[in-house]
């Protein structure tokens, strides 16, 4: 198990960025200083958990961690700026500070910096997170020295539900729908007017009735599914943001 640093202060460095094709250091105290900050740290852009789970989960919810008094939600990596801010932009994480600790001095500091020499990764972060407040380290998730890669801990509900229990989290929404159809149309408008953030994946006349069929055992569009439930069609969707 790698160390945990409770009570005590995040190390001082000074963080090497490039913004507007300009060079910028950012200092710990620039990030931390009177501030209350979720920092999670892992093993490398790009990678797969770190891309399908670590970040864009992080990313959803920075909005609630905000309502509950975060200040920032920063992503730490073994990685330089170029690579951390493509990264960004792939994942489209505008709601999260990229650092890029490219010479691992902060890692080190932390006590997280492990060998990866097996996957040619050299020295990179183990997976954590954390809770800062004026950088003192308020509560430290890190995952469980096991093979591989392990992630357990360090995921984004696992720090709200401590800062947080009762927090309200984003409805995960998704609309399967037609090009031209009157009623997905409705149905995307319902949910906007419930402020609720979709995903659209319309699908044409070739694949539509097959997918379909096998996602909701319904053939026609739309079909709205949240939070893993199906809802239904535009009719179904109105009665159930009515009641």
């Amino acid at each position: 198990m790698q160390p945990s640093r409770e009570g005590q202060r995040v190390p001082d460095v000074t963080f090497r960025v490039r913004e507007h094709n300009e060079w910028r250091g950012v200092t710990t105290a620039d990030l931390f200083h009177g501030k209350t900050v979720v920092v999670f740290s892992l093993p490398g852009a790009f990678t797969p958990t770190c891309s399908s789970t670590h970040l864009p989960r992080y990313n959803e919810l920075a909005p609630a961690f905000r309502t509950a008094g975060v200040d920032t939600v920063v992503c730490m990596s073994v990685n330089d700026t170029f690579v951390m801010n493509e990264w960004a932009k792939d994942q489209e994480a505008g709601n999260i500070v990229m650092i890029p600790d490219g010479n691992g001095e902060f890692t080190d500091g932390m006590g997280m910096l492990v060998d990866k020499a097996d996957l040619g990764f050299g020295k990179r972060s183990w997976r954590y997170s954390m809770l800062v407040r004026d950088g003192v380290v308020d509560k430290m998730f890190v995952e469980p020295d096991l093979p591989g890669d392990p992630f357990q801990v360090s995921d984004a509900d696992t720090m709200l539900d401590h800062i947080a229990p009762d927090a309200r989290r984003p409805a995960q929404v998704v609309v399967f729908s037609k090009i031209g159809c009157p009623f997905c149309a409705k149905a995307k408008q319902l949910l906007s007017d419930h402020d609720l953030e979709f995903v659209e994946v319309p699908l044409d006349n070739k694949i539509r009735g097959k997918v379909l069929g096998a996602v909701s055992g319904e053939m026609t569009a739309p079909q709205v599914f949240i939070n893993g439930r199906l809802i239904g069609g535009a009719e179904a969707l109105a009665a159930h943001l009515a009641g």
